[in-house]
């Protein structure tokens, strides 16, 4: 039998950890603010990125069996959780609760499973039915890095741990105040006119562009190439390259419009400075804030003397879109068990 009740301890997916900050804004396909039961069977199991997803066969008294489908976070995310793919497998039976799709009648992003032997994966929030849970590990709750090796500088592989504010917190947050960005009125027409169900710009496992990728919560390995430094994202298995010296410079010139733009490096002091234009991703965020190609971008790393933490520091100027330019900030820590994964996105039904 299903059971639906409204649950006060989720009220945003901000309130859990950051491995819960899914690539994808889940509050606007999902009612955050409520949540469901259903039990059944598995009939299907997808261990994929960019949501794990699998479906039960939900059979009511007098009904005929209902596929609810039923998706939740990365790989990325939950494997380092301790979760794995052989916890349960398709003809188990589960008990799940989470948030109810907006619009699909039988659709859950879950945050509770009860498994056949009564231990149950917590995902979010509290346990719902049992004493016996497997829920975040220590690393994704840390808040301190490892001080073991302050020589590696910047270069090394950052974890994002629970250790900062969410970057564009609108895309975790299911009332977020949209008044706390300056927008012109051209701004604020284009997001008023956004529709995220249509519109949203990773379906499909459309690879993120500047300044949006940023927010991506799996590691971030930094390495000097030489003429460059390379930033490797986890999610969409992202490599970003920032041009240093005077060559970088020149060539900025005749670089062409892309996804991630054209970006220059500089240091201050042990800072690394990057500015970065011609980004043809025309978003600010992932749910609905435009931006121009004319948009410039200036981002500040820098890491602890100990080299345990790296603070990050992003400016947003775009005339266009905001009447002053938008500052943001986050920060990594540094664990030398993490490195980073292969992402290989997978399209997820919907």
């Amino acid at each position: 039998m299903t059971t639906v009740g409204r649950c006060w301890w989720l009220v945003a997916l901000c309130a859990v950890t950051p491995a819960t900050q899914a690539h994808h804004s889940v509050s606007a396909w999902f009612d955050t603010t409520n949540v469901i039961e259903v039990e059944g069977e598995v009939t299907d199991f997808r261990w994929q990125n960019p949501h794990v997803a699998f479906t039960l066969n939900v059979t009511e008294a007098g009904a005929a069996p209902t596929a609810w489908a039923i998706e939740t976070l990365s790989i990325s995310g939950i494997s380092r959780w301790g979760i794995t793919q052989d916890l349960f497998k398709v003809g188990d039976k589960l008990r799940v609760a989470g948030n109810p799709a907006r619009k699909d009648g039988h659709n859950i992003f879950v945050r509770n499973i009860l498994l056949p032997g009564g231990r149950e994966i917590v995902l979010g929030g509290a346990a719902r039915w049992s004493n016996d849970t497997l829920r975040g590990s220590e690393l994704l709750q840390a808040r301190d890095g490892d001080a073991s090796r302050p020589d590696l500088g910047i270069y090394r592989t950052w974890s994002s741990g629970a250790v900062g504010a969410v970057l564009f917190p609108e895309a975790v947050q299911a009332n977020f105040d949209f008044a706390k960005y300056p927008l012109t009125a051209t701004g604020r027409a284009a997001l008023q006119k956004f529709d995220f169900a249509a519109d949203d710009p990773t379906a499909d496992c459309k690879p993120k562009g500047m300044p949006t990728v940023m927010e991506q919560p799996y590691p971030m390995l930094v390495t000097d190439r030489g003429a460059t430094i390379e930033l490797a994202l986890e999610e969409y298995d992202t490599r970003r390259s920032v041009h240093m010296g005077a060559a970088g410079i020149a060539a900025a010139a005749k670089a062409q419009p892309s996804l991630l733009g054209y970006s220059i490096g500089r240091w201050e002091g042990n800072t690394l400075v990057v500015t970065t234009t011609k980004s043809s991703w025309g978003y600010f965020d992932s749910v609905g804030i435009p931006l121009t190609k004319d948009a410039v971008m200036v981002e500040r790393f820098t890491p602890s003397a100990d080299g345990a933490r790296l603070d990050y520091g992003l400016t947003v100027t775009d005339a266009a879109t905001f009447t002053k330019p938008v500052e943001l900030k986050k920060a990594w820590i540094w664990r030398p068990e993490v490195t980073i994964g292969k992402f290989e996105c997978q399209r997820a039904a919907r």
